[in-house]
Formats: C-alpha cells, structure tokens, sequence
C-alpha cells in the first residue's frame, strides 16, 4: 500500500489556508503536526453528542463518553503492540509521562551512588527530569557519546553501563538529527545489568511502527500532538508489574479504591496514575488519530517519508548547506536539521516564512547537543504524510532567496 501525499493533503483544513498570500508549506511537524478533518470532526462530536465525566456517572451519557475514552486506551495498546490496556496510562503528553516516571519509580529505586544513563543527542524532557533526580538523591548521570554521523557509539555501551546504572532514558528517534537508535540492543544491554530504560517515542510514534515486546522498554512515552491529534494528550506505556509497584503521582479523585480521614488505598492500573477529571476530549482525538494513521499504514507512511527525505537531503546539501546526522534514510527519520554558512538560523526562518514555509530555528530544546555539533542553534524541516515534493522544491526556492539577502 502506498501513500498518496497530494490526496492525504486534502484531509488537513489548514493546509488549504494562505501564510502572506502565498501557498501556506508547512514544514514543523516535529514540533507539531496539522490535524485531519477526521481528528477535528472527532472531537467535535464527542462534545456535541457524548460529553460528559469518564468513570463516574451510569447514566447513558457518561458511559457514552467513558466508552469513547477507554476506546482510545484500546486503540493506543494496539498501535504500540501492548498486550494489555492497563499498562497505557494517559498523560499530558511526554514530558509529564517521564516526569511521572521519575517521580514514582525512579525516586523509589534510584539512590546515592547510582547511575542514570542518557545519551547525547537527548531532548531537554528526557534529560532535566534526570538532572533534578541526581541533584536530589545523589546518583550520577552519565551521557553515551554520539559519532560523527550523529549515531550513538554503540561500541561504548559496556563503558558506560555498569552495576551502578539503574535507568537508562533515551530517544527511539532524535528530534535534531532524525537518528533512529537501536534501542533493542541499549535494551537488552540494561536489562543484562539489571536497569530499565525508558524510551522517549516523541518523535517515533508518528513516523514508525514498532512494537513495545520488540524493543523490550520497560517505559515509553509519547504525545499525541506529533501524530495528528490535539495538544494535552499523551501516554505512558509501562511494564504491568512495574505499574503495579510505583506509588501514585497525582492524589486526588479516580485514583483512589477507598478514603479515610487519615489513609486511603489506590485504584487498579492504570487508574491509580490518572487523578481528577482527564482531557476526556484530547484523549478521543487522540483515538481518532491514531484510527487515521492506522487507515494509511504506518509502513505506507515510513516509505512515503524515506522517499521525500532522500529528495529533501539531496536538494538541502545541493545548496551548500551543512547537514546534520545521518544520511541514510533507513537510519534516520524525515527531520533534516541543517546550517548555511552565509545565514543565521533564526534570520532564515523569518525569510522563508515570508514565503509561505514554516521550518522551525534554535536549539530545538537539545542545547547539549547543539554544543555538541559546535553551534548555537540550526534550521530544521521536518517533513510528514501530507508534504510532497512540491514543498520541498519551495523550502529550497525560498532557501535560495534568503542566501541572496545577504550576498
């Protein structure tokens, strides 16, 4: 099955808008994506005709809207390969589903003289959250080294895992370099050590399909605004009998099986993680976003994307941009973030805007990495289902126009 880009494109009401009268291009979807007529239409019914709280209410209308929220649960167990809907906790997104991880498993297992293991090219939510564990329970966090090419040195692992490492935290997919990382192998190294990892999908999920038995995490997360759906939803994927284990992170209501004046005892999973009343609305969308990348598949959508990537690397370095990470498109995803010498970053993204594009500029929330490349900030195009050729061709035209403003 192959993907038709132009017809995918017909699906996202905004693309059909105008950005300064021109053809609106719209290249950011790694910071977030555009929403299908589906999603939108989605969420709109359920609060014309479903809304009301999940959880609590018998009447016909709240089971009305509990069904459409754990029907959600039910499509993001299978779009992951979990075998069971009580290892999906909802989320805010990413960053609170590490944030719920550092906060339950990790502060009651990680301890002074331990080592949390990152890697180098980490955005700032799958690094801060370690940095504030280790400055509060004084373990020690270490960085795996990237190459050259933007991979991670691989060749290092046993170097940097060791009987003290007790987490490792990394990207299945770099939101910089697009480097795809073989996270079954940092897997089975931390899991020979006796470490569990914690895989940020942020930038995979709506790129790749993978299965959470495959990579053996322990934790993944991801939101659901990269992959079509709305902002304020996301997941925690999470070993049951960890999930079982960890203490709440939020207090409050739904969480609970029984209160008293002075203790209380905890729901099942995942309930027992999703306190007060959750956005009931985003998690549907959510549903119906992942019902659309589902309908294209997800291997139709990973072979449309390889394909304009190696169309965009080879326009991108025909101009004389530097290009970083790898390549070759089997290693990496469609983010392309590059520099051209005679351009700042920022100066080039303000340029190609009044072209209708957008590309994102800075150090897209990676400033270790960016050291790490030796710049202060690069340009970045990320590319999805409903980009073509045709946008390639105008971020290059517009490209080309903004080196001319300072020749």
């Amino acid at each position: 099955m192959s993907l038709d880009a132009q017809r995918v494109k017909k699906d996202f009401p905004i693309l059909e808008t105008l950005a300064h009268g021109k053809r609106l291009v719209y290249l950011d979807s790694a910071a977030t994506s555009q929403k299908p007529r589906a999603v939108i239409d989605r969420m709109v019914r359920f609060y014309e005709e479903e809304n009301a709280n999940v959880h609590r209410g018998i009447y016909e209308l709240g089971e009305k809207a509990t069904a459409a929220y754990e029907g959600a649960r039910e499509a993001s167990a299978r779009f992951i390969g979990a075998r069971s809907t009580r290892s999906i906790v909802f989320t805010k997104g990413t960053t609170e589903s590490i944030n719920l991880v550092r906060y339950t498993w990790a502060r009651a297992n990680v301890h002074e003289g331990d080592e949390v293991l990152v890697t180098e090219m980490e955005h700032h939510s799958n690094l801060i959250p370690w940095q504030l564990l280790c400055a509060e329970t004084g373990a020690t966090l270490r960085h795996l080294p990237i190459d050259d090419d933007g991979k991670l040195r691989i060749d290092l692992l046993g170097e940097y895992l060791t009987d003290r490492t007790k987490l490792v935290g990394m990207s299945l997919m770099s939101n910089v370099l697009g480097t795809i990382n073989p996270v079954r192998t940092v897997a089975d190294a931390a899991h020979a050590v006796g470490a569990r990892i914690l895989v940020d999908a942020a930038q995979a999920a709506p790129h790749l399909s993978f299965d959470v038995n495959d990579l053996d995490c322990d934790f993944l997360a991801f939101s659901a605004h990269k992959m079509c759906g709305p902002t304020g939803a996301g997941l925690l994927y999470g070993r049951e009998d960890l999930l079982e284990e960890m203490p709440p992170f939020h207090g409050g209501g739904e969480m609970i099986r029984e209160v008293w004046a002075d203790h209380a005892t905890w729901a099942e999973i995942p309930q027992k993680f999703e306190a007060g009343t959750p956005n009931i609305a985003q998690v549907v969308g959510m549903g119906a976003a992942i019902e659309y990348l589902e309908d294209l598949g997800m291997d139709a959508v990973r072979e449309h994307e390889m394909q304009l990537t190696k169309y965009a690397l080879d326009r991108i370095f025909s101009i004389g941009a530097t290009i970083y990470g790898p390549m070759d498109v089997h290693d990496r995803g469609s983010v392309v973030s590059f520099n051209l010498e005679e351009v700042h970053p920022h100066d080039m993204a303000t340029i190609v805007d009044q072209e209708g594009v957008c590309i994102r500029a800075g150090h897209h929330c990676a400033q270790p990495l960016m050291r790490k490349l030796g710049v202060p900030a690069t340009a970045r195009a990320s590319f999805y289902i409903y980009n073509t050729e045709e946008d390639v061709d105008a971020l290059i035209d517009a490209l080309e126009k903004s080196k001319g403003w300072f020749i």
